[in-house]
This record gives C-alpha cells, sequence and structure tokens, in this order.
C-alpha cells in the first residue's frame, strides 16, 4: 500500500507541488520570511520541494538535504522554515492522495497518514540533523573568529605596540588576552604596551585583576604596560574597590598613553612648524638679521 501512495504523489507531484506552494505562500506574511524578496522566496521553495521530493523517490538523499541546510543557514533563516515547510507537505500530500480516492474510511485514512509519514519523519530527523549540525559548524568558526579579534595587539611604529579591548572581559578571553599580550610583545619586540580600555563598559573587581595580571606578565618580560581609556567613572569605580594599579602608568586617554610611550622610548612628538620656524630665526641670527 505504502509503495502505491508514494506512485500517486510522484506521478501527481506537480499538483501537490502547486498545492504546497500557495499553503507556504499563505504563511510568509505572517512569519518570519515576510521581510523576504518574492524572487528569492519562490526558488529557495522551489529547491525546497525538490528535494522532499528527491527523498522520497531514492529513500533519502544526503547531498541533497545536506546542501539546502547550508543554503538556508547562509540565508540565515530558521529551523521553523523547515519544520514548516515539511508539516505543510505532509498535509497537502495526505489531502491530495484522498481526493484521489474513492475509498475513504478510517482505516484507508489511517494507512494513507501512515505511509506519508514514512516518508517525511526521517526527512525531518535527517534536514534539522544537517541544519543543526552545520549551524554548529557555522557558530564554531564565527567564535574562533571573534577569538581572533577580541584581543588584537597591533603595533603602532617600533617598540610600542597597543591592544584595544571592546566589551565584556570573562575569563576565557582574559586568558586569550594574557596569551596574545605575551606572544605579541616577544614577537614584536615591544618596549611598551598602550592597553585601551575605552571601549570596556564595566571594570569591575574581576576585570581589574586580570588587567594587573596581564600588566604584570608583561612587565616580567621587561616591558611596560600602560593602561588608557580611564573614564572617571571607572577611576570612581577602581577607588571604590580598593583596586591597586599604582604598579603600572595609567592615563585618560590613548594619546596621552601613547605620549608617554613615546618619552619611555626616549622619542617625542615634535610640532614641525615650529621646528621650521625655529630653524628661521636660527639662520637669520647666523645671517645677522
Amino acid at each position: 500500500m505504502d509503495e502505491k501512495f508514494k506512485k500517486v504523489a510522484i506521478e501527481n507531484s506537480d499538483s501537490i507541488v502547486k498545492m504546497w506552494m500557495g499553503e507556504i505562500h499563505s504563511l510568509k506574511d505572517g512569519n518570519y520570511t515576510s521581510s523576504i524578496s518574492d524572487e528569492l522566496f519562490e526558488s529557495t521553495n522551489r529547491e525546497f520541494v525538490n528535494v522532499i521530493f528527491t527523498s522520497i523517490k531514492n529513500a533519502g538523499s544526503p547531498k541533497s538535504v545536506e546542501s539546502f541546510s547550508e543554503k538556508i543557514i547562509n540565508l540565515g533563516w530558521p529551523l521553523s522554515y523547515i519544520i514548516d515547510g515539511l508539516q505543510v507537505f505532509r498535509r497537502v500530500t495526505v489531502d491530495y492522495i484522498l481526493s484521489q480516492s474513492e475509498q475513504v474510511d478510517s482505516a484507508f485514512i489511517s494507512s494513507v497518514l501512515r505511509s506519508v509519514d514514512t516518508w517525511v519523519e526521517p526527512l525531518i530527523r535527517q534536514l534539522v540533523n544537517e541544519y543543526s549540525g552545520s549551524w554548529e559548524n557555522t557558530v564554531s568558526l564565527q567564535r574562533v573568529a571573534l577569538q581572533e579579534l577580541s584581543a588584537p595587539l597591533i603595533p603602532v611604529m617600533e617598540s610600542i605596540t597597543i591592544m584595544p579591548l571592546i566589551g565584556t572581559i570573562d575569563t576565557e578571553r582574559a586568558k586569550l588576552i594574557m596569551e596574545n599580550l605575551l606572544d605579541g610583545v616577544i614577537k614584536h619586540n615591544s618596549e611598551v604596551v598602550l592597553i585601551d580600555i575605552t571601549g570596556v563598559p564595566v571594570v569591575d573587581t574581576m576585570v581589574a585583576h586580570h588587567i594587573i595580571q596581564a600588566a604584570e606578565a608583561v612587565r616580567l618580560i621587561g616591558s611596560t604596560c600602560i593602561l588608557v581609556g580611564i573614564r572617571p567613572e571607572i577611576a570612581q569605580t577602581i577607588v571604590n574597590l580598593g583596586i591597586d594599579l599604582g604598579k603600572f602608568p595609567t592615563k585618560s586617554s590613548l594619546k596621552k598613553g601613547f605620549r608617554t610611550a613615546l618619552e619611555i622610548t626616549n622619542r617625542q612628538v615634535v610640532d614641525i612648524e615650529s621646528k621650521e620656524d625655529n630653524m628661521e630665526q636660527m639662520i637669520k641670527s647666523l645671517k645677522g638679521e
């Protein structure tokens, strides 16, 4: 009986697809797909229903299922799109098979439902598993990318590097900051490192502790750490918490910290215009003007 129903569904796939597309389009205005262009929605739906029928014909089609799951993730569509689509397919297929049959008693209806379920349920599991696996892989790659960007060490000139920090600092990120800081100081042969916390929204005891540890580690390998971006509210918080930041220099802005870094490395910022004026005056004095 199952093969008979499957044959009916496959031979009349055009009619079932038409019914399925109609119901899917009726859901568009009221759910997560409302903002999607009609062209993209149409093409994706046709690809989806082709995946369904290919799976039914071949009793599973791992490659097409995997490819479609990856596409949905790349489009940013939720898993509910797949679930809704398969539920609608189940409903319209059952309705179509029943509409083509003269015998419509409870036993026949039960056998139709059971047969359609045997096609759809494995596909649901397969699509959900592929979607979940692809999503976990995507999230893992994004996590790695974010980690690489979460604690960058930027060499701005010889012997001076800057580490700009943005966002919340937790224990895992603090460990990454420490590793990048020490590796970067050695790699770039830095004498001075500026840790910029302008973009850190909250500095509590734990955050301050991690920063102090990082600065102390930098000091132990022969470099100086300057903490910059100390806003008034952060300064007040640090004082109220009784945190001692006296072991290394602190500045309110990156500009001030950079000037200090230049002084530590025996350099300074020179006003070129003033220097030119002084040279002109010196030349004039030598000429006796």
